[in-house]
């Protein structure tokens, strides 16, 4: 080797000895804190027994069973009655979260067999949860979607990051001991509450819930499942896998979280862009009407295509074209294709815009007190007459309402009577109208020219009746004795066909119906 060539390899080893130089604080400081995890953290963790105590909690057992279908009835109750306490109560009772970190510490350390055994058991949960709150909601009488189903259905990026951060705080849980954080953890993630709806979109066909709530759970699995995984390599478990596996599971893992981010992120940027049309919709339709105008009310369907805002606005001068307006500066602002319906209320400024503002919310609030009562109504009167609720007609201008009664088994014209005056008791402020059907009418006693006792109060449902039924009603009797019953009826403007029988017997008058145009009648 000459001079020069040696000058020359000493000058190309300079750079790389000085690189090493410069890297080595950085290398020696990962060096200690590696070989300081293993000594003061991962020594201190008994792995055997961590093992032992998460594969006791994770097979599938009749205990795991009926767990899992209390924690599922629980659930889809709670979320029918749209209640939190007792939604958050089926996330105390679910056992799915030790399945779940078994997967995740068996997949780390590579046990195939204790991997299948909680594979198992949580297929089968899942499986018993949906089924079961499916079969709940078809025994029930609500299936609407309750605030607390849809909140369930638009899983977003947020859940991940809560997921992640649940995964993480449960495995911690079991490797250190400290088991209780894992109530705190179930509540955090909330596994069984999306089975729940998955069953519930199940027995509705209500696919789009189905599959809403179907990636809320499928992202919860999966990234408390991985999270346990990190966590067991962290803490050093006994592997079995060789390095070409464990470099596999980290590329599967990578994998999966990306392909759990682009959705979800994508969900949380429609829903971002949601919000911020809600929170900007408001002002942006006040501008068009002027300082002193107020909006009052906004509701926006974003389903609709259009996205639809409609509008109630308060202000002193009426203005033409401003829904247009609107819809031009919304669709500008946000992208998007936007029509604004807009109602609005010509009122002064001041107190006498808020007046008219609180004016227009009793308006609204005493229709819905009325369609409620409406509604009941009809149902309550359907009930009673035995016919269905279309059959009911209720005019609500009038505050009037009418029926017309099917035959019920054992029931005479006293039943029917009886039914309206209940229902007038309930519902004192509106005209119930019960037509009875051609039911047997009684006969009326005749006793020194006048009517006995019982036959007043038995004239009183006929007279009833006669008014309330379309059908004609005819008496038969001596003369003398209809004379009298005729004189009764008309104090009510009742004027019935008479029918006059040689052989009737005196004192006692009957009483039939008579289809209108038909010499027919039906009597006893």
């Amino acid at each position: 080797m000459t001079d020069r060539q040696g000058e020359t390899t000493k000058a190309d080893e300079a750079p790389s000895k000085s690189k090493r130089a410069v890297l080595h604080p950085i290398s020696g400081s990962i060096r200690l804190l590696r070989r300081w995890w293993r000594i003061a953290v991962q020594s201190e963790v008994d792995q055997p027994a961590v093992v032992e105590k998460i594969k006791a909690d994770c097979s599938f057992t009749p205990r795991y069973s009926f767990l899992i279908c209390m924690s599922a009835g629980i659930a889809i109750l709670g979320l029918l009655l749209s209640s939190p306490a007792v939604v958050i109560g089926a996330m105390l009772l679910s056992p799915l979260m030790y399945p779940i970190m078994a997967a995740g510490f068996a997949s780390a350390t590579g046990d195939s067999a204790w991997l299948k055994d909680s594979g198992w058991a949580l297929l089968m949960g899942t499986l018993i949860a949906v089924f079961f709150s499916a079969f709940v909601v078809l025994l029930s009488p609500l299936q609407t979607v309750t605030p607390e189903i849809a909140a369930r259905t638009r899983p977003n990026l947020f859940d991940l990051g809560v997921a992640v951060f649940s995964g993480l705080a449960g495995a911690y849980a079991m490797i250190r001991g400290g088991m209780g954080t894992i109530v705190g953890v179930a509540i955090a993630v909330a596994l069984m509450p999306p089975l729940a709806v998955i069953g519930f979109g199940l027995a509705t066909m209500n696919w789009t819930v189905f599959a809403g709530s179907l990636l809320l759970y499928f992202t919860n699995l999966m990234t408390i499942a991985l999270t346990a995984t990190v966590m067991a390599w962290l803490y050093g478990f006994r592997s079995y896998l060789s390095e070409r596996q464990t470099q596999f599971q980290i590329f599967a893992m990578v994998v999966a979280f990306v392909g759990l981010a682009i959705p979800l992120g994508l969900s949380l940027v429609q829903i971002g862009h949601e919000a911020n049309i809600s929170r900007s919709a408001n002002g942006l339709i006040k501008d068009q009407f002027g300082p002193r105008a107020r909006v009052s009310q906004i509701d926006i369907d974003f389903n609709a295509e259009p996205i639809l805002i409609s509008a109630s606005v308060f202000t002193p001068t009426i203005r033409s074209g401003a829904e247009e307006q609107s819809s031009r500066v919304l669709s500008r602002t946000f992208k998007d294709p936007i029509q604004v319906q807009i109602e609005q209320y010509k009122v002064e400024t001041g107190d006498n815009a808020a007046q008219a503002e609180l004016a227009a919310l009793r308006a609204r609030e005493q229709q819905q007190a009325v369609e409620t009562q409406v509604s009941k109504l009809r149902e309550n009167l359907a009930l009673v007459a035995g016919v269905e609720q279309d059959d009911v007609i209720v005019d609500t201008s009038k505050r009037r309402a009418i029926v017309m009664a099917k035959p019920l088994p054992g029931a005479s014209l006293q039943t029917y009577y009886a039914l309206e005056q209940r229902m007038v008791k309930q519902m004192p402020d509106w005209a119930i109208n019960i037509q009875p059907p051609p039911a047997i009418l009684p006969d009326l006693v005749i006793a020194e020219n006048e009517l006995t006792s019982a036959s007043k109060q038995r004239l009183e449902w006929i007279s009833w009746a006669a008014l309330r039924s379309p059908m004609a009603m005819r008496m038969t009797g001596a003369k003398a004795d209809m004379d009298i019953i005729a004189s009764e009826l008309a104090k009510q403007n009742l004027f019935l066909a008479k029918t006059e029988a040689a052989n009737s017997q005196s004192g006692r008058v009957k009483f039939d119906w008579q289809v209108a145009g038909q010499t027919d009648t039906i009597s006893n």
